[in-house]
């Protein structure tokens, strides 16, 4: 039998997935003792998944991990095949007969849902949706989103939500210099949206952003960050957790200095704590929505 793994007969390696975890994948494996030849197939006809799809405009420097990529990108033994869907133009076993490895890295593709009543009505949004229309991901340039109310209403408390919350509240002449997609930027130039609320089921020490992304939202011209004085509460054991993490307790320190903030003339960014969606209400679109307090 033949060896494997030399320069004459290299360990070929399927490569199914373009973003993050597949090109370190590739990088790994072409930079290993063994010698590989990695084959990289992705849906999309560009690479870098999640870099160049789910990333925010105003955030260049996270989207310059591209860069790594790139240089991968060009090595001799790798090469890349765009709008090849595995599953329908080729399946998994035909690339198990094909190379020594199959390596599936395309991510979980798919919205988490509220599961209440209402979800379904136009105006409701996974983020998912809205993150690809102002990056041009080809799955989503074609939705609409209706910014005429002024009301916005973030379920969520994680970086995605402080993604979404920034694009909206921030002044289009500020995102004309992102490379945020043009329709994307005509849309928000037209937007009414005033009041942005950002949703947590549960207190201020379980928020799941990180501290750059809370304080940007001091930056952003023209916006006001608040939090409702009487959500602003902990349990003695979240206390605990909060002087044990110098990380949270910063981010609990900034979360109150908003707490002391007077609603703003421009739009104001409304960071809400222990309620959780009950209903999202309306007859042929959303109109309110319904929460419980869950303390």
């Amino acid at each position: 039998m033949a060896e494997i793994g030399i320069p004459q007969r290299p360990l070929r390696v399927a490569v199914v997935g373009s973003g993050p975890s597949g090109f370190f994948a590739a990088e790994s494996l072409l930079k290993s003792l063994v010698v590989c030849a990695v084959d990289m197939f992705e849906r999309l006809p560009v690479p870098f998944g999640l870099v160049r799809g789910g990333v925010a405009p105003d955030h260049p420097k996270i989207r310059s991990a591209s860069r790594v990529f790139e240089k991968t990108a060009e090595h001799e033994r790798f090469r890349f095949f765009g709008n090849v869907t595995v599953g329908r133009d080729i399946t998994v076993e035909e690339l198990r007969r094909f190379y020594d490895a199959v390596l599936l890295a395309y991510g979980a593709e798919g919205d988490r849902s509220m599961n209440v009543p209402g979800e379904s009505l136009p105006g409701s949004h996974a983020a998912t949706e809205f993150v690809g229309w102002y990056n041009a991901h080809p799955d989503y340039r074609d939705r609409v989103f209706d910014l005429s109310c002024e009301t916005a209403v973030i379920v969520g408390m994680g970086n995605v939500a402080m993604d979404v919350a920034r694009m909206l509240a921030t002044p289009v002449d500020v995102l004309k210099n992102t490379d945020i997609a043009d329709y994307a930027l005509d849309a928000l130039a037209e937007s009414r949206i005033r009041e942005i609320h950002i949703v947590a089921r549960r207190g201020p020490a379980q928020a799941k952003f990180t501290l750059p992304e809370l304080k940007e939202m001091a930056e952003i011209p023209g916006a006001t960050p608040l939090v409702e004085s009487d959500e602003f509460t902990f349990t003695p054991a979240c206390r605990q957790e909060i002087e044990a993490s110098p990380g949270l307790k910063r981010i609990v320190e900034v979360l109150e200095e908003y707490s002391r903030n007077r609603p703003g003339s421009g739009r104001n960014i409304r960071f809400r704590f222990f309620l959780s969606p009950v209903a999202v209400l309306g007859k042929d679109r959303v109109e309110a929505m319904c929460f419980e307090r869950t303390r």
